[in-house]
C-alpha cells in the first residue's frame, strides 16, 4: 500500500529561504529561492508515488487562538515582510498546481492542521508519515501517524526514538513542554525544571494534572532537590496549565475536506509549467512534466487495475 504525505509545509519553505542563494526571480521581480526549493522537494515526494498527501501553511502568527490564551505566544516571531508573504503564497500555488491538497488557517497553525489531517487518516485505519522538522510533532505517533521523517536530512522518528530524544512516550511530549517550556514559540516553562527533571517527574505521573494533583508525593521521588521541585510545581500550577494548553495539539480543525480529499490528484503538467515559469523556476519544467506524467501514468493503471479487478470478481459471482 502507498504511503501517505502530510507536509509540514512552512518548515521547508524556510528552509530553502534561508538556505538557497537568490538565484531566481519571479516576472513580478521578487526573489524565489524558497519556490524553487519547496517544489523541487515537492516533485521529490510526488515521485515516491504516495496514495494521499497533503500541505499544511502556517497563515495564524499573531491571530492564533493560542494567542487568545497567551498573548506573548510566538511573540519574538517577526511578521513575513512583503517579499517573503509573496514566497509563502507562491509556495502554496506551486502545490496546488502540482495536485497536492493544501490548507491553512487564520486561526490554527499548521500543526493543527496536520493533527487534524491524522486523525482523518487513522479513522480509516491509516498510518500518515509527518514530513517535518519539528520533533515536538512527535505526539502525533500517539494519535496515529507512522513516523516523523524529515526529508532534507533523510532521518524518521518513530516511537522510540522520541522515547530516546525527550525521555517521555509522544503521548507526554505536550506535557514535557509544559514543564520545560519552549523558546521556540515562547511557551513559558517551570524556573529550575530542566529536561532530566521533567522526564523522571513524568515517568512517576502520567501527566501534568497527575503531578499537579499529587505534588506531595515529589519529595518521594529520587530527585536531587525534590521538596523545592515539589513548591515550583505548587508554585507554577496555573502557567502549567496555560503552558500545556499551547502545546498541546487542537484535532478538530474546521478543513473543507474528508479523507478521500487528500488523495494524489491527477493534474496536466502544463499549467503547473507555466506557474513555474511565472515564478522564475521554469528550470523545473522538464521535472514537473516528466513527474506529473510518470503520476498519471501509475493512477491510470492503478485505476485499471481495480476495475479489472472489480470486472473478474463480479463475474465470478
Amino acid at each position: 500500500m502507498s504511503e501517505i504525505y502530510l507536509v509540514d509545509a512552512s518548515v521547508y519553505i524556510f528552509r530553502y529561504y534561508f538556505a538557497l542563494p537568490p538565484n531566481w526571480e519571479s516576472r513580478a521581480g521578487y526573489s524565489t529561492e524558497a519556490v524553487y526549493g519547496f517544489s523541487n522537494f515537492l516533485l521529490d515526494l510526488l515521485a515516491r508515488n504516495p496514495s494521499h498527501i497533503a500541505c499544511a501553511f502556517d497563515e495564524s502568527l499573531g491571530n492564533c487562538f493560542r494567542n487568545e490564551i497567551y498573548p506573548d505566544y510566538k511573540c519574538s516571531r517577526a511578521l513575513p515582510d512583503e517579499a517573503l508573504a509573496y514566497q509563502l503564497t507562491a509556495c502554496r500555488e506551486m502545490a496546488e498546481a502540482l495536485g497536492i491538497a493544501s490548507f491553512a488557517s487564520e486561526r490554527f497553525e499548521a500543526d493543527d492542521i496536520l493533527a487534524t489531517l491524522t486523525r482523518l487518516c487513522d479513522a480509516h485505519q491509516r498510518a500518515p508519515v509527518i514530513v517535518t522538522r519539528d520533533k515536538d510533532l512527535g505526539q502525533l505517533l500517539d494519535r496515529g501517524a507512522a513516523s516523523l521523517w524529515d526529508f532534507a536530512a533523510n532521518q524518521t522518528l518513530e516511537r522510540d526514538s522520541i522515547r530516546q530524544k525527550f525521555g517521555v512516550e509522544p503521548a507526554q511530549i505536550a506535557d514535557y513542554l509544559a514543564l520545560v517550556g519552549d523558546s521556540i514559540d515562547d511557551i513559558p516553562g517551570v524556573p529550575g525544571i530542566g529536561a532530566k527533571t521533567a522526564a523522571k517527574l513524568l515517568a512517576a505521573f502520567a501527566d501534568v494534572e497527575a503531578l499537579i494533583a499529587n505534588v506531595d508525593q515529589i519529595a518521594d521521588l529520587k530527585l536531587r532537590g525534590a521538596k523545592g521541585i515539589a513548591e515550583k510545581i505548587a508554585s507554577h500550577a496555573g502557567q502549567i496549565r496555560m503552558a500545556l494548553q499551547l502545546a498541546r495539539l487542537e484535532y478538530d480543525v474546521p478543513l473543507s475536506t474528508d479523507f478521500s480529499g487528500l488523495a494524489r490528484k491527477t493534474v496536466e503538467p502544463e499549467f503547473a509549467v507555466a506557474l513555474a515559469e511565472e515564478f522564475g523556476i521554469g528550470g523545473l519544467a522538464n521535472k514537473i512534466r516528466r513527474t506529473l506524467t510518470l503520476m498519471a501514468d501509475s493512477h491510470t493503471y492503478t485505476d485499471g487495475a481495480h476495475r479489472e479487478r472489480a470486472h473478474m470478481e463480479s463475474a465470478s459471482q
